[in-house]
């Protein structure tokens, strides 16, 4: 069921939305968590909404998507989606013109969910500093997207401003590959890596997360390459392929290597071993449902975030020079080991003196 709202009140949407849940026998002790999402005009609305409403069949929540018009006219349109339309949530779209787009926390706060976590996701372009933003000032769990970013270094610059609840759908997007590494890396024999390196398109932030997250958990030399001067590569029948085209952890003796064969398949070398495994994108309703599955601070994201400044960037000259109007990396005691407490460290799998990926 759809209802448009046009020229409405927060006050008259909740009314409309209790009027409906009588009307229909429903109760909010169903969802489990307040998902907002914050886009522009600009944004493809369809595709985000469809993300959340797949999402939603794992999570039902109450999904309140705010669109910020650059309007001058103050003025609040809305629609309710409920029952099929909304899958298992119920969906509220706002869009909010003039002065509401600035003001849209007070607008919003009227209609979350009393008792359920929060959390926000800015499927394009998001604040660099989300914690501080004051939608993610409401929310436990912060979700960004530097690859829709119109920032290309987006990534860089909030990882100076990350805080407990920070994440990126970038992240999500890997989750697969690294297991796939990770798996690759228990296997015997288990030699100490002494080096690696990655290779992907050139603006795609997973590919750098992916690099900082080796830099960072094995603590050897890295080094990211290339591909093509982009966001994302293609194969022969023009499908995108995977973010990381290909990842070479060297041993003292042999080699792990992580190679994409098509949109679909990844060769996978470990020593004189080669298989190929099946490995795709994936989508963008996957990777939401996977962030809202765990709603506590992902400090392997912050962990990751940490290791970009440990990343060699010949693309970029100099590592110092890796963030545009940054000076020098911040020391190893910096803001990020901060958050890092005693009880937040994890214990890691050892093997010859060298950090698991697990």
């Amino acid at each position: 069921m759809i209802i448009d709202l046009p020229n409405t009140k927060t006050k008259d949407i909740e009314r409309r939305i209790r009027a409906l849940r009588e009307e229909r026998g429903d109760v909010t002790s169903g969802r489990v968590l307040t998902l907002i999402v914050v886009t522009s005009e600009d944004d493809d609305l369809d595709r985000i909404i469809t993300s959340t409403h797949d999402a939603s069949r794992e999570h039902p929540a109450r999904v309140i998507v705010l669109v910020m018009h650059r309007s001058e006219e103050s003025l609040l349109d809305a629609q309710l989606r409920i029952g099929g339309d909304a899958g298992a949530s119920e969906i509220i779209i706002m869009h909010l013109h003039g002065e509401l787009s600035a003001n849209r926390a007070s607008v919003v706060t009227p209609l979350l969910l009393p008792d359920t976590p929060i959390v926000a996701w800015w499927p394009g372009t998001g604040p660099r500093n989300p914690a501080a933003d004051p939608i993610g000032a409401l929310a436990t769990r912060r979700i960004t997207d530097s690859l829709t970013d119109e920032d290309e270094d987006a990534l860089y610059r909030r990882r100076m401003t990350y805080t407990r609840g920070d994440s990126d759908m970038v992240w999500s997007r890997i989750t697969l590959w690294r297991g796939l590494l990770a798996s690759a890396l228990d296997q015997p024999p288990h030699h100490p890596i002494v080096s690696a390196e990655v290779w992907g398109p050139k603006h795609d932030p997973s590919v750098d997360i992916a690099a900082g997250w080796l830099a960072e958990r094995l603590d050897v030399p890295l080094t990211r390459h290339v591909t093509v001067d982009g966001r994302y590569d293609e194969d022969a029948e023009g499908n995108r392929l995977i973010s990381i085209e290909k990842a070479v952890l060297y041993r003292q003796v042999g080699a792990i290597e992580v190679e994409v064969i098509d949109a679909n398949t990844v060769s996978l070398t470990v020593g004189d071993q080669k298989s190929m495994v099946t490995l795709g994108r994936r989508a963008l309703a996957d990777c939401l449902a996977e962030e809202l599955r765990h709603l506590d601070p992902d400090y392997a994201f912050g962990h990751a975030l940490r290791g970009l400044v440990r990343v060699n960037r010949p693309d970029r000259g100099p590592r110092t020079s890796q963030y545009r109007g940054v000076q020098t990396p911040e020391p190893r005691e910096d803001k990020l080991d901060r958050w890092t407490s005693r009880d937040a460290r994890e214990t890691y799998n050892t093997f010859d003196g060298q950090e698991s990926l697990r």
